[in-house]
């Protein structure tokens, strides 16, 4: 066997161990990306049930508000009438 075979074959041996090991290290990468990609998702899913409980609840608030200012039509609208006749009798 020449040297120039004997280097060149040692130079691929060499080369196709590494990629092995590169390609293994590789795989770890990947499953530890899709774990990190699976928490991710659950924090973000987390939030979006949070923003939804808080739109929900802020709904709510606004419902109660309006409910609140139309309680306080009518109630004017009753102190109105009320004052109207009694400042008519009085009249």
């Amino acid at each position: 066997m020449d040297s120039t075979q004997l280097l060149l074959s040692v130079i691929l041996t060499v080369t196709t161990i590494l990629m092995i090991v590169v390609g293994i290290q590789l795989i770890f990468i990947l499953k530890d990306l899709r774990i990190t990609i699976k928490k991710v998702n659950a924090i973000i899913e987390g939030f979006e049930k949070v923003g939804m409980s808080v739109e929900h609840g802020f709904s709510e608030v606004t419902g109660f508000l309006h409910g609140a200012k139309s309680l306080l039509k009518i109630v004017d609208i009753i102190h109105s009438k009320k004052n109207g006749k009694s400042k008519s009798s009085s009249a």
